[in-house]
């Protein structure tokens, strides 16, 4: 077997040119205290998720007031002293684009489908993979989450992983030979990763809360957030339509919050999705009757959606659903003891 990748605990980003940290955008929000706001304030804002300076300029002003603590005119000197720190107005074409050079991108473990879609799982997005019972979705997070260490030399993001379990899907033991095929201490590949169970929708709401921030507090160290899946305890703490609408702005609030996280911390997200009948499928004449579950909120939250099929034999289909990114095509990939592979007739 090849020499195991050794991934240095102290500099987890050292493949990363210094120069590109410098431009990450998110301020610690401790910095507030040199423009007035109290050490007391600047804890509540913590206690609620919002660690970052950009996290205080991307939440309303209604949200943060319903923050136990914060009157509008605090909330309001909370937002100009953030100003004064970060602006949060225009930037050049030019500006974007060096910023955009600071994405990576995560090897899914099989060539074709890293080609698929525009090179590896992209950070400061999130990736949506929806599908069938054994289409490889939760194979594919847990491949994810060992080549997510490899250095960037070798299709990795050299970071560590946090996985948010909705459905007790997590398993140590494919961990263990997905790393034995890339070389990884299996030990260690374990060690860089924090699994927590979520057991309700607003559990999964407070644990994001919670990686927020020590994402923050171990600032560049975690490169990859998995949830498996992002839809199931909605679907079971909501039931029926009329807590459809309920359900969706909440849905739609966890959204947005990963959407922030993954672009102030240079972090991929990758939620799995579930499928379900369309009714009107067959009204409408639609080929395939079954869709993901999520609707609208979900779709445009997404910056990938891949969906998933199987193919013949241990084959595996991928699909681009919808991206900015690469147009719509399809890559064959099979499910291995070493994770995710390109599939070899």
């Amino acid at each position: 077997m090849e020499d195991q990748v050794v991934i240095d605990e102290d500099n987890f980003v050292e493949n990363i040119e210094e120069e590109e940290y410098e431009e990450i955008t998110f301020v610690d929000i401790e910095e507030l205290q040199q423009q007035g706001i109290s050490a007391a304030d600047i804890q509540k804002l913590k206690t609620a998720g919002i660690c970052t300076v950009k996290s205080v300029l991307s939440t309303t002003c209604k949200n943060l007031q319903k923050i136990k603590g914060l009157s509008e005119a605090k909330v309001e000197k909370i937002r100009d002293a953030c100003n004064k720190i970060v602006p949060s107005g225009f930037i050049t074409g030019k500006e974007m684009s060096i910023r955009r050079d600071m994405v990576l991108k995560i090897t899914t473990g099989s060539k074709e489908l890293d080609k698929l879609i525009g090179g590896g799982v992209q950070t400061m997005s999130i990736t949506e993979v929806f599908g069938e019972f054994r289409t490889g979705k939760t194979q594919l997070s847990h491949t994810l989450c060992v080549t997510c260490q490899l250095p960037v030399s070798m299709g990795g993001a050299n970071g560590k992983v946090a996985f948010i379990d909705t459905e007790g899907t997590f398993r140590p033991e494919r961990i263990k030979d997905i790393a034995e095929r890339f070389g990884v201490d299996k030990d260690q590949a374990l060690e860089n990763i924090l699994v927590a169970r979520a057991l309700t929708s607003e559990h999964q709401m407070e644990l994001i809360y919670e990686l927020a921030a020590r994402f923050a507090q171990e600032k560049g160290i975690f490169k990859l957030l998995i949830i498996d899946s992002i839809i199931a305890l909605f679907r079971t703490d909501y039931n029926g339509r009329g807590e459809l609408s309920e359900r969706q702005q909440k849905l739609g609030f966890m959204l947005s919050r990963l959407t922030k996280i993954a672009e102030e911390y240079n972090v991929a997200v990758w939620i799995t999705n579930q499928m379900c009948s369309d009714p009107s499928a067959g009204i409408t004449f639609v080929a395939d009757p079954k869709k993901p579950v999520g609707g609208h909120v979900l779709a445009h939250a997404s910056t990938t959606r891949l969906s998933l099929r199987k193919g013949r034999g241990e084959s595996r289909i991928a699909k681009i659903y919808d991206s900015p990114d690469v147009p719509e095509a399809e890559a064959v990939y099979a499910i291995s003891t070493g994770g995710i592979v390109d599939y070899n007739e």
